[in-house]
């Protein structure tokens, strides 16, 4: 007998083979490999050669994700089994998984609600199949809508169009008989196509809340409809009444290929141009650019059609679902819970700094976070989007962060209490061989200032650090003069021993010294 799964409901039914299947699965974690299936345990080595992101962890954009094989070294060697990992500020969730693979518990914390989605969708992915046959079933029901709304005069339908600021300059569609593109004049009946969405009002999406941050390009009174074409809005609303149909992983992992597919959406796709200028050989002809990040509308942009982002995402998380158990991790949502229950996984939204207070005393091995850097990246900021589309509101008023947003009124001084307040609950909730990692990065020393703190309280030992190395590049990272240019992971914990120092002092990089020394004061 085989399982099944109700289309809409995403509940699943389990026959006999399938329960043989998940006790083997169960046994089979203890061995179970991470993402890069590495038959033996990481190295030091492969901390120094990390491995591009694929699969799974490259699905869905995120800003500042880690190389994996740092994180699984270091929990492998502070930890053992069934031990209790903590990462306060979760992001991307991409630790998450791999402490289970590994054996150990986790409780990840973070009040951005994109990641705890993100998160329970990498522990809970559905079956490959389902997801195939959901993407199937919502085609069926939404194609032909969609494919209206950028219909041609002539009955073909428009997979781009060429804005200059409010003016059409092109519409494209491709050729019958190959997959070359055909560039076209506007037409009034384009033009009237567009104006007949100009009245329309979203549904199942948030209006969002935007502030004044030239560093992300965001303004104040943004809305989604600045983001998007009224248009696109229209069909990403056709797609959600879709998706609202199902529930459960199924759901979140739909929900989270819209989310991943929005960028292309957008009106932040730029066009781009003079192809070749350096090189004496430019060219005029005009190419589809990418949204890259922040909130930046460029004058010359493209509007491209919202099934055709949506269907080609999903045929990349439909590949990478091939190659993943399909079992679902049950997560509790609260500490409290978390820790009555003995769960294997807890995943909790909220402020790290007052969920951290309900922690008990020397309960956790080993604390692994990202926290924010400083005023490098308005992590709730940029994910505002994301969240409009997920339906789900912000707390901007408790994240943790420097921001360019004057109205947010997150100063560095707030930023350097609030860290001092987390390394403090930190001491308190490591066992007696526990440690804290940090990875972190700041332009200036002052961001900095907040390890002082755990020096004065003779709480925790600072042991060293070591160079992050990058698995793949970002357009985020931090170059401008004084920065430095590599992440840096920062080993704390209660007394400094030769056994400890053994973990950490073969690792390329590995110094005693502040890696922060000689970046300059602000």
């Amino acid at each position: 007998m085989r399982s099944y799964v109700d289309a809409r409901t995403g509940a699943r039914n389990f026959g006999y083979i399938e329960i043989l299947l998940k006790i083997w699965y169960d046994l089979k974690n203890m061995i179970q490999p991470t993402l890069f299936d590495i038959e033996e345990n990481h190295t030091v080595e492969s901390i120094s050669n990390p491995k591009t992101y694929k699969g799974i962890y490259a699905f869905h954009k995120y800003w500042g994700k880690k190389p994996i094989e740092s994180l699984d070294y270091c929990i492998e060697n502070c930890t053992n089994k069934n031990d209790i990992v903590l990462d306060p500020f979760l992001g991307s969730g991409l630790i998450s998984k791999e402490a289970h693979n590994l054996g150990r518990r986790f409780l990840g914390i973070d009040i951005n609600p994109f990641s705890i989605e993100h998160t329970l969708f990498l522990l809970s992915l559905p079956r490959a199949d389902d997801y195939k046959n959901a993407i199937k079933l919502i085609k069926e029901n939404v194609l032909s809508k969609i494919s209206e709304s950028y219909a041609l005069e002539n009955g073909d339908t428009a997979t781009h169009f060429l804005w200059n600021k409010d003016e059409l300059q092109e519409v494209w569609k491709k050729n019958n008989n190959s997959r070359r593109k055909v560039q076209l004049e506007p037409s009034d009946f384009d033009l009237n196509k567009i104006k007949s969405f100009e009245n329309y009002s979203v549904r199942n999406i948030q209006k969002g809340t935007f502030f004044e941050n030239a560093r992300i390009n965001s303004m104040e009174n943004m809305t989604i409809y600045d983001l998007f074409t009224k248009r696109a809005l229209y069909n990403i609303d056709l797609i959600l009444d879709e998706i609202n149909k199902f529930s459960g992983d199924l759901k979140r992992a739909l929900q989270l290929t819209l989310t991943s597919s929005s960028g292309q959406m957008s009106n932040m796709v730029f066009a781009i141009t003079n192809r070749g200028k350096t090189k004496n050989q430019q060219s005029e002809k005009i190419e589809v650019g990418s949204w890259v990040i922040g909130l930046w509308r460029p004058d010359l942009h493209f509007e491209i059609n919202v099934w055709n982002c949506f269907e080609n995402r999903a045929n990349k998380l439909y590949k990478a679902l091939l190659e993943q158990d399909s079992f679902p991790i049950s997560c509790k949502n609260s500490i409290s819970d978390f820790y009555a229950k003995q769960a294997e996984m807890g995943i909790v939204q909220g402020n790290s700094k007052i969920e951290l207070k309900k922690i008990p005393s020397a309960s956790i091995k080993l604390i692994i976070t990202d926290p924010p850097h400083s005023d490098r990246i308005p992590y709730l900021e940029l994910s505002e989007m994301w969240n409009c589309l997920l339906n789900k509101k912000s707390d901007f008023s408790e994240e943790i962060v420097v921001s360019n947003a004057k109205i947010r009124q997150k100063s560095k001084d707030k930023y350097l209490t609030d860290m001092r307040e987390i390394l403090s609950e930190s001491s308190r909730i490591l066992t007696k061989d526990g440690y804290l990692l940090l990875y972190f990065n700041a332009k200036d020393k002052n961001s900095w200032s907040f390890f002082d703190s755990i020096e004065k309280q003779n709480s925790l030992v600072y042991l060293g650090s070591f160079p992050m190395e990058y698995s793949a590049n970002s357009v985020v990272q931090d170059n401008r003069k004084g920065a430095m240019k590599s992440d840096y992971v920062l080993v704390f914990n209660h007394s400094r021993t030769q056994k400890t120092l053994n973990i950490f002092n073969k690792i390329k990089g590995w110094t005693s010294d502040k890696p922060f020394k000689e970046v300059k004061n602000a």
